[in-house]
């Protein structure tokens, strides 16, 4: 009688289990997570792109495959050399891969800050795509752009996605340096080595 009872009581229990289980929506649970991550893209040896997350988070359906960076993402870029010459920052990331063709789409989103440190240029807005096959970036939004020879802003704006030779599409109170020094010395503190110190 004991034994039936047991029975009863685990087949009861399993079944509250399963009736739970069927209840979550396999698609809105994440298939795999990444803490602090870190990826490096090289070519021939040579960095080309670095990639910083505190949380990555990969969904799958039947259209797409999905990464989410819901803690913000950091992504530098380098020249053929190996000097860091592009950084992106942002709040929120997505990265979007269509099934069956494979095409690809990063989103950029909240606080954006693209700089091209090399040009010392560096431009702010709430949005940015990234083709990756195009190596284009761009966005629709107001966006402000800081650079030696002065200060822009506007809407919209597209690029290479090194940010080399950016275009603000509608531009509107902007300002340019009209004379400037030739005589000052522009030095890349970032991508700077030497002298060393003496021992």
């Amino acid at each position: 009688m004991a034994t039936a009872a047991a029975v009863a009581f685990l087949l009861f229990s399993c079944k509250g289990k399963l009736d739970e289980a069927a209840q979550i929506d396999l698609k809105s649970v994440p298939l795999q997570t990444i803490d602090n991550m870190f990826a490096v893209q090289t070519r021939n040896g040579v960095i080309v792109m670095r990639l910083e997350a505190d949380l990555m988070e990969r969904f799958e359906n039947d259209t797409a495959s999905r990464e989410t960076f819901p803690k913000g993402i950091a992504v530098y870029s380098y020249t053929d050399e190996g000097l860091l010459e592009t950084t992106i920052y942002s709040d929120n990331a997505l990265h979007e891969t269509a099934k069956p063709g494979g095409e690809e789409l990063w989103a950029a989103y909240g606080n954006v800050v693209i700089q091209n440190v090399i040009k010392q240029e560096t431009m702010e807005t709430d949005t940015l795509y990234w083709d990756q096959g195009k190596g284009e970036i761009w966005t629709d939004c107001y966006i402000r752009m800081y650079s030696p020879d002065g200060f822009m802003q506007g809407y919209g704006m597209r690029s290479d996605d090194k940010a080399r030779n950016s275009i603000i599409l509608r531009p509107f109170n902007s300002f340019g340096v009209v004379v400037q020094d030739t005589t000052v010395v522009m030095i890349d503190s970032v991508n700077f080595i030497g002298p060393f110190p003496k021992k």
